[in-house]
């Protein structure tokens, strides 16, 4: 059996089809029955035909921070692990709940994979997890992670993930860790990356010219399943097609959508006020702020990552972020 978690989230739905057209021993776990749906509606992107492919999927009701769910889920001679699932949030006030969810989580799941005796495991990390350029340099996987007060809770949690993996392959467990860059794909577009498409489409006016590495959804997903299946174990890979500016990802995506352009240039300032303002308007709403200081500073940074490992040691090649970017405008309009 191959267990998939985080199955109803991007990276996790976009893996499920491309896995239900080799294997029919799928396991993906889930948390709310409604969420499913969005995994059917991902395979309909690929095919009309997809009702036979999904039914090949098994699911079970369980979460990684609930060891006794995991307990039923590890009964099925599991082989392969792939971990999507996550907390992703930039909001101080979910610190803790990530640190339960992604270091503890990950670590439930190490502890199962090694008694188990799991033949391989693949994490989905995040470009947030490798340490930052040196003198301007690009960044690869050597980049020394260090926390000098300026990491978000993030980066921080996820960080703390890839050392539970790393604890795994010192007790004999064979992973691969992949650390993707800001992921685009079909599917969730109002939540996480795929804002961006439902904003740009709806008129967003703002842009910035931070710069950071970008990949789609089906790459990601094709190089996890190549490393999976590879001879290749504890690795960690940085998949990214290419390094753009935010500016340069929402005016393709205008274009496509032959929408105006963002026009109006944010910088560091405004940014600054803004999240501040933000800060104080949550404190007195309660709601979810549309920016955090994290966030803000990130919007502006120029981060370029290397791809160079994961093209050579799989002869890799990424689809140019423009031909993503049309791909997910296609699927967006078919629901508009």
């Amino acid at each position: 059996m191959i267990l998939v978690t985080g199955s109803t989230g991007l990276v996790g739905s976009h893996l499920l089809y491309h896995l239900s057209l080799e294997n029919d021993a799928i396991i993906a776990i889930y948390r709310t029955e409604k969420k499913i749906e969005k995994v059917r509606n991902v395979f309909s992107y690929y095919t009309d035909n997809f009702e036979q492919l999904f039914s090949k999927i098994k699911w079970i009701q369980a979460d990684i921070t609930d060891i006794p769910s995991l307990q039923i889920v590890f009964q099925y001679n599991i082989l392969q692990v792939y971990h999507c699932a996550a907390l992703v949030s930039f909001d101080p006030k979910d610190y803790h709940e990530m640190r339960r969810v992604n270091i503890e989580g990950t670590a439930n799941l190490i502890n199962f994979s090694t008694s188990y005796q799991v033949q391989k495991f693949c994490f989905v990390s995040s470009i947030a997890a490798v340490g930052d350029a040196i003198n301007g340099e690009m960044i690869d996987e050597e980049n020394d992670w260090t926390d000098n007060g300026d990491k978000h809770g993030y980066a921080i949690t996820k960080y703390g993930a890839e050392m539970e993996v790393w604890r795994g392959s010192q007790e004999g467990l064979a992973v691969v860790i992949v650390n993707p860059g800001v992921i685009l794909g079909s599917g969730f577009f109002n939540e996480g990356s795929g804002k961006i498409f439902s904003q740009v489409y709806n008129g967003f006016k703002f842009y910035t010219e931070g710069v950071t590495g970008f990949v789609g959804v089906k790459d990601v997903v094709k190089a996890m399943l190549q490393l999976m299946n590879s001879q290749i174990v504890n690795e960690r890979f940085i998949l990214v097609s290419e390094n753009k500016s935010f500016q340069y990802i929402f005016n393709n995506i205008a274009d496509v959508f032959n929408v105006k352009r963002p026009s109006i240039k944010i910088g560091t300032l405004a940014t600054a006020i803004f999240w501040r303002i933000d800060w104080l308007l949550t404190k007195i709403t309660g709601k979810t702020p549309l920016l955090t200081k994290s966030s803000a500073r990130s919007s502006h940074n120029k981060e370029f990552y290397s791809n160079e490992k994961i093209s050579k040691a799989l002869n890799f090649e990424f689809q140019y972020i423009e031909t993503t970017i049309k791909d997910v405008c296609n699927d967006f309009k078919k629901g508009h």
